[in-house]
């Protein structure tokens, strides 16, 4: 059967009578459970885990069940530390690319002319250059058909180019349709789900990241990036986004324009299921199919027996996070089991963690294990002035304050445990953000030593936020990294560093009210002419203030932050 839609509100809307057939036709059919797979990781030799660390051979072990096993160099990993570093990495690989561009983002800003001419010149210059762009359909269409929109600037490309060389797809959370999706605004819509990888590949390089593709993430946005110069990891996060690709809409160009919306939505015959809303316990259970050994295993033929120990000296665990595209009793999703793994191994006052957020809102399996451990830890969160929605209009205004009272509940849990001397919590603020020199924070991350260090052997990267949402609603790509490499251990610690520069303690008694002077008040006198002082006045810091209605808007809908 083919299926090429295009509604009114760009995502297709469930048409009944073709809906009928189809689930009378195909959805009948009871589907096998799909096979249990298991990684085909070789063992790593205990002589050789224990090279690392003694203490990291479990480690190993724990990961080596859940996720394919890439060995490296750490010579081969690149760590960028500001958003123009970013910015001129990701023009420079796009501008020397000779066969393949791969680009998985929540959206790419509406107005990055430059970053499409870049890719045009490109394609223009190497006609054996391939794009694929994979980004969300409710963030990029957001705006249509009223006003230019991500779709809008994208089709240009496939307009130019063909779909055959430049395949741009925008995924469209299976969970959001119907009478939700009408009834939903725009914007909320997307606390249905969304695409939130990042991955940003080269030819053989492949760049993880927390930023999205638009001006503040090229400026004054402060993020985390490693790039990977290694093909067989590429080649995985590249097999990662067909994967994602091959079960979102194309975008494709139209001869009917309807005011700004020159680009229509359409379901390939080559996808690997039918359309969600047309059968979505079908396409559910097709995925199962397709991504278990996508996420838990990769071709024997790939690996190599390292029998000599100097061929590397650090481990990458590429783990992934696909729980909407899952049976409920049945994900296989690969990032949550793995940060819990490593978040277990904080069991030693002897170690040292650090953290950080940009939306601070943890998932409380992984606040337990961090407030649960013997190990000292640093947080580090976005300031109020340093949210992207600080001061913004309408709702939104109120989430800087909803973080805000997230982290106030985290000190205080810390108090309760007896962690004061143990857990530390730091605010990063770089000036105030939407104002001339301000910049806002979105860096996400874990950092871990082994026991008796002071630089990290472990680090998380990539575009989990380590939120209840990110494991529920949202796609996310990550990497854990484990390294006995000196100098790469030296440049993670140095990018804590960054960071730290302009983080400040945060502790309970911020939001203690304090004693301000009434200064409008008029000076009186009393029967003998005397001065009479004015009572103290207390209050609670401008910045530190936080609503009732947050709190119970926090109770409501914190699970969407």
């Amino acid at each position: 059967m083919v299926v090429s839609r295009v509604s009114k509100l760009v995502v297709p809307t469930r048409p009944r009578m073709l809906g009928s057939l189809y689930n009378y036709v195909f959805g009948s059919h009871s589907v096998d459970a799909p096979k249990p797979y298991s990684t085909s990781n070789t063992v790593l030799a205990l002589d050789v885990a224990e090279l690392f660390h003694p203490r990291l051979s479990t480690i190993f072990q724990q990961l080596d069940a859940i996720s394919p096993r890439f060995t490296v160099k750490g010579s081969s990993i690149r760590i960028l530390l500001e958003p123009s570093e970013f910015y001129s990495t990701l023009k420079q690989k796009i501008a020397t690319a000779k066969s393949r561009i791969f680009l998985s983002s929540l959206y790419v800003g509406k107005t990055q002319e430059e970053l499409i001419e870049c890719l045009a010149d490109a394609l223009s210059k190497n006609v054996e250059l391939k794009v694929y762009v994979l980004t969300d359909a409710l963030r990029g269409t957001r705006e249509a058909p009223q006003l230019h929109c991500l779709a809008l600037l994208l089709v240009s490309l496939v307009e130019k180019f063909g779909k055959h060389r430049v395949d741009v797809r925008m995924y469209h959370t299976p969970h959001l349709s119907g009478f939700k999706k009408n009834w939903a605004p725009k914007r909320v819509n997307e606390g249905f789900g969304l695409q939130h990888m990042k991955l940003y590949g080269f030819d053989d390089e492949i760049m993880l990241s927390g930023a999205n593709l638009s001006e503040d993430y090229f400026t004054d946005r402060q993020d985390r990036y490693y790039l990977f110069q290694d093909k067989r990891l590429t080649d995985f996060y590249f097999q990662v986004q067909s994967a994602i690709l091959s079960l979102s809409y194309q975008l494709l160009t139209t001869t009917k324009p309807k005011g700004f919306q020159n680009f229509r939505l359409s379901w390939p015959t080559s996808n690997k299921s039918c359309e969600p809303d047309l059968n979505l316990q079908r396409f559910i259970s097709d995925l199962s199919f397709l991504l278990e050994p996508l996420l838990k295993q990769h071709s024997l033929g790939s690996f190599e027996e390292y029998t000599d120990t100097n061929d590397f000296d650090t481990i990458i665990y590429p783990v992934l996070q696909f729980t909407p595209l899952f049976k409920r009793d049945h994900d296989v999703s690969t990032e949550k089991p793995a940060v819990l793994r490593i978040l277990s191994y904080l069991d030693s006052p002897k170690i040292r963690w650090w953290f950080t957020a940009g939306y601070f809102n943890m998932l409380p399996q992984i606040q337990e294990r961090l407030l649960n451990g013997h190990a000292e830890g640093t947080v580090i969160t976005a300031s109020a002035k340093a949210n992207s929605f600080y001061k913004s209009p309408g709702v939104s205004y109120y989430i800087p304050e909803a973080y805000l009272l997230i982290a106030k509940k985290f000190l205080e849990l810390v108090k309760t445990r007896g962690k004061e001397n143990l857990i530390k919590l730091y605010e990063w603020q770089n000036g105030i953000v939407n104002t001339v020199g301000g910049w806002s924070y979105h860096a996400k991350g874990v950092w871990v030593t082994v026991p008796d260090e002071n630089e990290p052997s472990i680090t998380i990267i990539g575009s989990s936020n380590f939120t209840k949402r990110a494991y529920t609603l949202d796609l996310e790509a990550n990497a854990v990294v484990i390294t006995k490499d000196a100098d790469l251990k030296h440049r993670m610690r140095a990018e804590i560093e960054n960071l730290m520069t302009h983080a400040h303690e945060l502790t309970l008694d911020d939001f203690k009210p304090k004693a301000v002077e009434n200064s409008n008040e008029e000076p009186r006198l009393d029967a003998q002419g005397n001065p009479i002082m004015p009572p103290t006045v207390y209050a609670v810091d401008e910045d530190r203030r936080i609503s009732y209605g947050v709190h119970l808007a926090l109770k409501l809908f914190g699970g969407k932050l």
